[in-house]
């Protein structure tokens, strides 16, 4: 989704990850085997721009997700509106916020996961580049993998600017073979940055716990 956000709406949001009052923790990648790097996981009440972008995406994404789960035999259907989505991911002890703001230096990066943190899992999320590739950083390319059964995994490089956004799986996707429809596993991450700094917000639409 090309200029999603203006330059200055990103540059506001980057800006914001020194404010330690609207983050609920901080995740340094090392200590975890995640990669190098960190990320902030934002704390309720959102920031007016991240809720409206969580609350806007969701609908037309959630027909989508549920047209997925029809074609995976998957039974679980997605209401219509994403406040009905979290009371299901509340009652079940999810409750906590997962809209992050990334930070990658030079050297950094993300290896290849999967973003599920408990039993409601929304099977789409949306990743928004907020610096400018060349200008603020080179490298840290956005990737994704399809690993498909009895085959080798496919790689796919989204290239994105400023602004720009990537809806993406969560973990699964139906995809159409010869006998109708399977599902694949799906993971994403970062290639390492060669030189500067790379924020990206992230907008996952089922809480944790």
């Amino acid at each position: 989704m090309p200029g999603l956000l203006s330059e200055a709406e990103c540059q506001r949001i980057a800006a914001g990850y020194t404010k330690d009052d609207q983050f609920r923790k901080r995740i340094v990648m090392a200590r975890h085997g995640f990669g190098r790097g960190e990320y902030k996981y934002y704390s309720y009440p959102l920031p007016d721009i991240i809720q409206n972008l969580r609350s806007a995406f969701y609908p037309p994404l959630a027909k989508l997700a549920n047209r997925w789960n029809e074609l995976m035999g998957i039974d679980v259907r997605y209401p219509d509106d994403h406040v009905s989505f979290l009371e299901r991911c509340h009652l079940a002890g999810q409750d906590r916020p997962t809209p992050l703001l990334l930070q990658y230096e030079e050297g950094d990066y993300n290896c290849l996961h999967q973003d599920v943190y408990g039993e409601h899992v929304f099977p789409l999320q949306v990743a928004i580049l907020l610096s400018q590739p060349w200008d603020d950083f080179t490298g840290g390319e956005f990737v994704l993998t399809e690993q498909r059964p009895r085959m080798q995994s496919r790689i796919e490089v989204v290239p994105l600017r400023q602004g720009d956004a990537v809806v993406f799986p969560v973990s699964q996707r139906p995809v159409k073979g010869a006998r109708g429809y399977y599902r694949v596993n799906m993971r994403h991450g970062v290639s390492r940055l060669r030189s500067g700094v790379r924020n990206t917000l992230g907008i996952i639409f089922h809480d944790s716990r």
